[in-house]
C-alpha cells in the first residue's frame, strides 16, 4: 500500500513540526510540504499534488477555508481535511461547503487522528465525535418525523441501528462494539447503506438519513471530541 501524501497547513510552525513527526512516526504516512499561511498552501498544493492536506483555518494572508476553496477548484481530487481549535457551527458548513471531505478538531488524541486519517483510505469522511451530529443538524434543519425514504433508500432495520450511530460521528469499530457485531460486518452494511441511499460517503449517507427521517439527531451539548 503507498503511503498518504499529506500537505501540512498550520501557522503554528511548533505544532506543525510536533504533528508532521507524529504522522512519519507510524508507517503509511509521508509529508511532503509544510505551509504557514493560505497562498503558501495552495502553492505547495500545486508543487507537490499530496493525496490529503490537514488544514487549520485561522492563518495569515488567506484563511484556511478561501484556500480550501481555491484548492478544490483547482485541484478537485485532493482531499481537505480542516483541522482546527474552531467549534464553529458556521466554520462547519464553510469548510464543507468549499470541499473539505472531513473537520477534526485538535483535541483529538493522536489515535483517533490516526483512524480518521485510515478511514479515509476506504472513503470515510472524517468528523470528530459530537460534530458529526451538529453538522448534520445545521444542514438537514429539524429532523423530519415519519418520511420514509425514496424506493431506492429502503434499509433494514439492522442498517437503520448502523446510521443511528453513525451520526453520532461513531467509528466502524465504536458502531461494532455497540451493536455486539463484528468491524466486518459494519463494513457490509455501510456498503449496503452507501448504495441504496445512493450516498459517495458516510456524512453523505447520514445528511439523507436524517432528511429523510430515519434516523434522528440527539440534543447536543459542547462539542468533544470522540
Amino acid at each position: 500500500m503507498q503511503p498518504m501524501r499529506i500537505l501540512l497547513v498550520d501557522d503554528h510552525t511548533l505544532f506543525r513540526r510536533a504533528l508532521a513527526s507524529l504522522l512519519v512516526s507510524r508507517p503509511g504516512f509521508e509529508i511532503v510540504a509544510e505551509a504557514g499561511d493560505g497562498l503558501e498552501a495552495v502553492a505547495r498544493a500545486r508543487e507537490t499534488l499530496p493525496d490529503v492536506i490537514l488544514m487549520d483555518i485561522g492563518l495569515p494572508r488567506c484563511g484556511g477555508l478561501e484556500a480550501t476553496r481555491l484548492i478544490k477548484n483547482e485541484l478537485p481530487d485532493i482531499q481537505i481535511v480542516i483541522l482546527t481549535m474552531s467549534a464553529d457551527d458556521g466554520d462547519l458548513v464553510e469548510a464543507l461547503q468549499n470541499g473539505a471531505i472531513g473537520y477534526l478538531l485538535k483535541n483529538l488524541e493522536p489515535y483517533q487522528l490516526f483512524d480518521m486519517l485510515e478511514g479515509l483510505r476506504h472513503g470515510e469522511a472524517p468528523l470528530s465525535g459530537a460534530v458529526a451530529a451538529r453538522l448534520l443538524a445545521r444542514f438537514t434543519g429539524p429532523p423530519v418525523a415519519h418520511r420514509p425514504a425514496e424506493p431506492e433508500g429502503q434499509l433494514t432495520p439492522r442498517e437503520i441501528e448502523v446510521l443511528q450511530h453513525l451520526v453520532t460521528g461513531a467509528s466502524n469499530q465504536q458502531i461494532a462494539e455497540a451493536l455486539c457485531i463484528t468491524e466486518h460486518t459494519v463494513k457490509l452494511h455501510m456498503r449496503n447503506i452507501l448504495d441504496r441511499l445512493n450516498a459517495q460517503n458516510r456524512v453523505q449517507a447520514a445528511v439523507l438519513a436524517v432528511h429523510h427521517g430515519l434516523v434522528e439527531i440527539q440534543a447536543q451539548g459542547p462539542v468533544r471530541p470522540v
